[in-house]
Formats: structure tokens, C-alpha cells, sequence
């Protein structure tokens, strides 16, 4: 036999657990994220950096490369660039690094230090085939020994 309330709430919670599961009015279902922002280039970018993953000790700067779409982009090309320790830029201080097949990516360095009137920051260059080459910047928080920077990269 049926009951009223025993089917009542067997709708309410089936309605409060697929609710979640269910795409907004209008949406493809797909999830997208923002791109990231552009930032200068700076005028020290120099092409070429010897492929590594770690110019120093002290900072870790982790991430992914991933689509509007959230999808990971592996075997992205990063290139990452920062002032030494003593505030000038060197070959010492540039890396090439690829995404793993997650899209992730982890960078090593001294932390970075502010100049000329700069807030401390890392270079970043990334590039994929089949999207827009990114070049943003990262500014580390005071007082943090490690960051995440998700660089979501737009199709060409």
C-alpha cells in the first residue's frame, strides 16, 4: 500500500540528492572556469630557460593548466622567471617546466624579493598547443612559503 507521507519523503530526498547532480537551467553542463589574468611580460623575459623544476629553496609555487572548460592541459610549456636574492635577475633564476599529464606543475625557488619599487613576484609564460599563449605574473602573500596558481588558458 502507498502512503502519502512515506512517498513525500521518498521525493524530497531523492529531489534534495539528485538536485546537486542536476545542470542550472540553460547550461550545457559544463563546468568552466576563468580564465587568469594577463599580466606584463616584463622586459627581462628571455627565451631558451634551461628545463627544471627548481632554482632555489624556500618557495614552492604548484598548480594546474587547465581549459575554460576545467579540463587539465598536459605537457603545457611553463616558463617561470625571478629576481635572485639579491634583487637582479639571472640565467640561475629562469625554468622551464611541462605539465604533467593532470595539467599539474610544481616550481621551486628562493622567495622572491621586491626591487625598484615591485612587490615580490614570478614571471610566468605558459603555452599550449591549440590555445593562447598566457603570460601573467604571480605575487606572493607576505609571510607564505607556498602557493597554488591555477592558469587557465583560453583556445586559440
Amino acid at each position: 500500500m502507498w502512503s502519502v507521507t512515506r512517498d513525500l519523503k521518498a521525493l524530497l530526498v531523492l529531489g534534495v540528492v539528485a538536485a546537486p547532480l542536476a545542470a542550472p537551467a540553460g547550461s550545457t553542463g559544463a563546468s568552466r572556469c576563468a580564465p587568469t589574468r594577463a599580466d606584463q611580460l616584463g622586459p627581462f623575459y628571455e627565451p631558451g630557460a634551461p628545463v627544471r623544476s627548481k632554482v632555489g629553496s624556500g618557495y614552492v609555487l604548484r598548480g594546474r593548466a587547465l581549459s575554460t572548460i576545467c579540463r587539465a592541459i598536459p605537457r603545457a610549456r611553463v616558463e617561470l622567471w625571478l629576481v635572485n636574492p639579491q634583487g637582479e635577475y639571472d640565467d640561475a633564476h629562469r625554468a622551464t617546466l611541462f605539465t604533467r599529464r593532470d595539467g599539474s606543475y610544481r616550481f621551486e625557488s628562493n622567495r622572491p624579493i621586491g626591487y625598484s619599487g615591485r612587490p615580490p613576484h614570478i614571471h610566468v609564460r605558459i603555452s599550449a598547443r591549440g590555445f593562447r599563449t598566457l603570460v601573467t605574473q604571480h605575487y606572493p602573500r607576505a609571510g607564505r612559503p607556498s602557493a597554488v596558481l591555477n592558469l587557465v588558458l583560453r583556445r586559440a
